[in-house]
C-alpha cells in the first residue's frame, strides 16, 4: 500500500506542476477585448477549439479534473 501512494503522490507532483506550467502559457481573457468591433468573427475566432489555445483550455480541464481525483484518492483513510 505504500508504494501505491508514493506512485500516486509523485503523479499528483507532476500533474501540479503541468497544471501550473499550462495556466501560466494561457493569455488572459482581457487579451480579446480589442476585438469587439466585429473581428472576433475570422477565421482564428470561429475555430479557436482547434488552435493551441483551444488545445491548452481542454488539457487543463483535463488536468483540474485529475488533479482533484488525485487529491481526493490521496485524501482516503485507506493510506493513513
Amino acid at each position: 500500500m505504500e508504494i501505491l501512494k508514493m506512485v500516486i503522490t509523485i503523479l499528483f507532483a507532476i500533474d501540479c506542476i503541468a497544471l501550473t506550467a499550462i495556466v501560466l502559457l494561457q493569455e488572459g481573457k482581457s487579451a480579446g477585448l480589442g476585438t469587439i468591433s466585429g473581428a472576433a468573427d475570422t477565421y482564428w475566432g470561429q475555430n479557436k477549439g482547434r488552435s493551441m489555445e483551444g488545445a491548452l483550455v481542454k488539457s487543463t480541464k483535463f488536468l483540474a479534473i485529475l488533479f482533484v481525483v488525485l487529491a481526493a484518492v490521496l485524501n482516503l483513510k485507506v493510506f493513513a
